[in-house]
């Protein structure tokens, strides 16, 4: 299927709408996006709403980056599979080494494995939230800096094939970022990295997540005071939970001071009820700002 163009022009003329005073993130714009996204359908690797998505998101970011790389790739799944995958790496000021890493990962899980209708465990996971709301989080940053550059190097990361196979196995997951993570450019030592997942929805709680704590503690104790600030404490809890395999894991592992922000606790996590009706502008607003004010500082 095609993009629908109207659409697009929608989306586009609402990023080019003011926020809200003071704030240089348009979460209403944000959420739009998160709405292109589910009605590309699944983006389940090898589908039409993948592809389709995948050069969407390629030609928002060529609007506004400086820089935009896209990495293709092919996986061959544990079942024989080939997946055909992209990650898209748009830069602000590619030439300043002075960095800072944002990431979301764009692809859908092909199962709802966590859906309590077990006729539905097998159908794939609409992903307004986990893969829509980051992905609408990237590009709504990558708007705001379009607007105003940063005072120093950005890159925004959208790595494919996160969610594609079996955790508990540790088999075809993490893909894109663990592709990412093997190929960065020589000497590639951004300041820190934030990853975004699952950063939309409607009741959002976001605690410190165990794997960030251990692995780039200064890092989640910017961004956690960076939200108090703000007066956001209520959503940015200072509190620990335990640790989560995602794609700041392999960015860790690659010696990148790399942590997870993400609300954990969405009860539509892996079912097909993960829609757009879930998500919430205001909390697209948050994160948003806080995600800003990192860059600003």
């Amino acid at each position: 299927m095609k993009p629908n163009i109207g659409l697009l022009s929608l989306v586009v003329a609402a990023c080019g709408a003011k926020g809200p005073q003071n704030q240089e993130f348009n979460g209403a714009a944000a959420y739009e996006y998160v709405a292109v996204q589910t009605r590309f359908g699944v983006r389940v690797p090898n589908t039409p709403g993948h592809r389709n998505t995948g050069n969407w998101i390629e030609e928002r970011l060529r609007l506004t980056a400086d820089s935009v790389e896209v990495q293709s790739f092919l996986h061959v799944t544990a079942e024989g599979d080939t997946l055909e995958l992209r990650n898209f790496i748009a830069r602000f000021r590619p030439g300043d080494p002075n960095r800072i890493i944002f990431m979301a990962h764009w692809d859908t899980r092909p199962t709802a494995d966590k859906s309590l209708n077990i006729g539905h465990q097998m159908l794939p996971v609409p992903g307004a939230n986990d893969g829509g709301s980051g992905v609408a989080l990237l590009l709504g940053v990558a708007d705001a800096l379009d607007l105003v550059p940063p005072g120093l190097g950005v890159d925004l990361v959208f790595v494919d094939g996160e969610d594609y196979g079996d955790f508990s196995q540790d088999v075809d997951v993490l893909i894109g970022s663990r592709y990412f993570a093997v190929n960065l450019p020589a000497g590639y030592q951004p300041l820190f990295g934030v990853l975004f997942d699952m950063i939309g929805d409607i009741d959002l709680q976001i605690y410190q997540e165990g794997n960030s704590v251990s692995g780039a503690p200064e890092v989640v104790d910017r961004v956690w005071r960076a939200a108090a600030d703000m007066g956001y404490s209520r959503t940015f809890v200072p509190s620990l939970r335990g640790p989560i395999m995602d794609d700041h894991v392999p960015l860790l592992e690659a010696g990148i001071r790399m942590i997870n922000v993400i609300d954990i606790d969405y009860s539509y996590w892996h079912t097909t009820e993960d829609t757009i009706d879930k998500v919430s502008a205001e909390s697209l607003q948050i994160v948003g700002d806080v995600a800003m004010a990192l860059l600003r500082q």
